[in-house]
């Protein structure tokens, strides 16, 4: 038997994920219509996993303090969802780094080393969907009503759900739209989003809804009032109007086609240029951050909650420590944020240094992954360079060599995978800090998604699409 028809050797990663369930690729080419319905079943899937509760896990407990991972994570605490995609993203992480730093010496730039890449990926992501459930439960994250069992019965939910949402992002990348990840994060986001602008329903004192709760202090005559539900709605508009405004920052390369003279087309390379991923994966480890400082706390005299990493008060709001500095002031609440301290006067010089680190956190991890993004994920300038002269194009007033054009991309690729992870970090920074609704991550995240979706469908064949998805791409 000859090389060619020698079967493939499998390693390790492919021989264990045999044991696991698949999404298979699909053989042809699907049309609109398809993509969307794949798409629309595995949100409805989310959705609906979102809202089953996990059998053993107190259903009177509140998970209020888990807002901020709920988001980052796509998750919903007490739900098959909890994990949401912790999993998954931490995977991601681990492996960026360990690709990223040559630990691991795999060529991701060509077939056979992304395909090791995404392999190894998807294994590790399973084995973390058992040990975050593990660590959950241990943690207290969850609180459960049994013993021995029960407790088994809730790791091995948490787990299932877990390797449910791979799944699921394996159906949309490969049969639907974008990736599951940032449909599940835009979901839950929206949600949020929803509530916090809209909502008439009161709790604890103050209206759900930013809109509602500035009508009635105004009709309650109580300016004051209104002014503090108004506050987080104006921020939220202006992230918005911000991220819409830097999603259309680029450099325009022109291209043309060598073997055709005088047809060709602008390339837009976007200050973005790695979209969401940075801040989703800088945004996760936070989110993991936080989650290990709840292992092995203890209750001090004082009623605190303290581990290694910090200490916590009885609403789980972090005093001190490291997880005290790597989250935003105010406890993610919109109307304590530190806009609302210095409006309110209520702002103290800790508070001042917490956020500068905050935004340094964030800003330095969205830099280092989007560098790690652009080397892993085929986007440098050699990849490129190599793809753009498969298809037969050029850089217009250069002559039709790959090391011409990837001399060319590498001016431009490199800067803006640093500046897109700066500017990204800062946003989301930034929209944290001034009282965003639905967390400035989680909005910033939600509007590049959306905005990402709307130039996917400006690209497909919209001829048989509703005449609504016709309309709302321009078509």
């Amino acid at each position: 038997m000859n090389e060619e028809q020698a079967p493939e050797k499998k390693d390790l990663a492919r021989r264990l994920l045999s044991f696991f369930p698949a999404i298979a690729k699909p053989e042809y080419k699907h049309g609109i219509n398809t993509k969307l319905k794949w798409t629309g079943i595995a949100l409805l899937c989310y959705l609906l996993l979102s809202w089953t509760p996990v059998f053993g896990v107190d259903r009177e407990a509140s998970f209020e303090q888990f807002r901020f991972l709920e988001i980052v994570l796509g998750s919903k605490f007490g739900s098959l969802m909890t994990l949401g995609i912790g999993p998954i993203v931490t995977a991601g992480i681990i492996m960026q780094l360990l690709v990223g730093s040559k630990i691991i010496n795999w060529d991701t730039t060509k077939p056979e080393g992304r395909k090791k890449f995404q392999t190894w990926n998807k294994l590790l992501g399973i084995s973390l969907a058992f040990l975050e459930a593990i660590v959950f439960v241990i943690a207290g994250a969850l609180p459960v009503t049994g013993g021995a069992p029960i407790i088994v019965a809730v790791i091995f939910q948490l787990a299932l759900g877990g390797i449910i949402v791979i799944l699921l992002d394996e159906l949309v990348t490969k049969w639907g739209f974008g990736s599951g990840i940032s449909l599940f994060i835009a979901a839950g986001v929206a949600t949020q989003l929803f509530i916090g602008l809209l909502s008439p329903l009161a709790a604890g004192g103050r209206y759900a809804g930013g809109i509602p709760g500035f009508i009635f202090g105004l009709l309650e005559g109580n300016s004051y009032s209104a002014m503090i539900y108004l506050i987080p709605v104006i921020t939220t508009a202006v992230i918005l109007s911000i991220v819409v405004y830097v999603q259309h920052i680029n450099v325009e390369i022109p291209l043309s086609f060598s073997k055709i003279r005088g047809f060709g087309r602008p390339w837009a390379l976007k200050l973005l240029y790695t979209s969401n991923i940075p801040v989703i994966l800088t945004a996760a480890l936070l989110a993991n951050v936080q989650l290990l400082a709840r292992v092995g706390t203890h209750i001090t005299p004082e009623g605190l909650t303290c581990g290694l990493l910090g200490c916590f008060d009885q609403s789980n709001n972090a005093l001190s420590g490291a997880v005290y500095y790597l989250s935003a002031p105010g406890g993610g609440s919109v109307y304590n944020s530190f806009l609302m301290e210095i409006i309110t006067g209520t702002l103290i010089h800790t508070e001042v240094f917490r956020a500068l680190t905050y935004m340094l956190f964030l800003v330095i991890g969205s830099v280092i992954f989007s560098v790690f993004w652009v080397n892993t994920a085929g986007m440098g300038a050699s990849t490129v360079a190599g793809q753009l002269g498969g298809a037969g194009m050029q850089i217009s007033g250069y002559r039709r060599d790959d090391r011409v054009m990837e001399s060319v991309l590498n001016r431009y690729i490199p800067a803006l995978s640093v500046l897109g992870g700066i500017a990204i970090g800062l946003l989301a920074a930034t929209a944290d800090l001034i009282g965003a609704i639905g967390t400035g991550t989680g909005i910033l995240l939600t509007v590049m998604i959306m905005y990402n979706y709307y130039e996917q469908l400006q690209r497909e064949n919209l001829d048989e699409a509703h005449p609504f998805i016709r309309k709302l791409a321009g078509g």
